[in-house]
């Protein structure tokens, strides 16, 4: 996405106008658009301003993506209590039904007695929590399956 994307979204999300961030700054709001229509930059003074302006760092407001910021804002929003109501592999099935379908296909018990084995193994060497334990195994699974994925 280019700048002048995530300058616009931002901007967006922020819900402000282009003429309401072109009177914070002290521009035009034809700046503004070419902004974000990546015809013209702003110079490093403005993006801070607009950075604050948005919420956002610069590194925020220069990889800005949407989907992204919202799901962190529920993630964010959302408490242990309602979290703990959610039937997460229900949830999950619907995009991946493989969740749904595979208990009555794979011996999970020889799985479990195995993760169970390492989740001890980290308990014990690092002296986590039982959800810090979950966590970083969960964690792990994701690095192998992004190695798994690049490799292909």
């Amino acid at each position: 996405m280019s700048l002048g994307n995530n300058l616009f979204n931002a901007r967006k999300k922020s819900g402000l106008s282009q003429e309401d961030v072109a009177g914070k700054l002290g521009v035009s709001r034809q700046t503004i658009s070419k902004w974000e229509l990546d015809e013209t930059l702003p110079d490093i003074r403005q993006s801070k301003k607009l950075s604050n302006l948005y919420g956002l760092s610069l590194d925020e407001l220069i990889e800005f993506d949407i989907d992204i910021k919202e799901i962190q804002e529920v993630i964010d929003k959302t408490s242990d209590q309602v979290t703990e109501k959610v039937d997460w592999t229900k949830a999950w099935s619907k995009k991946y039904p493989i969740l749904v379908t595979y208990q009555k296909e794979v011996d999970t018990q020889i799985y479990a007695a195995e993760l169970n084995r390492l989740l001890e193994d980290l308990e014990k060497e690092y002296g986590y929590s039982e959800l810090d334990t979950f966590l970083v195994l969960k964690d792990i699974l994701a690095t192998v399956w992004n190695e798994r994925k690049n490799r292909k």
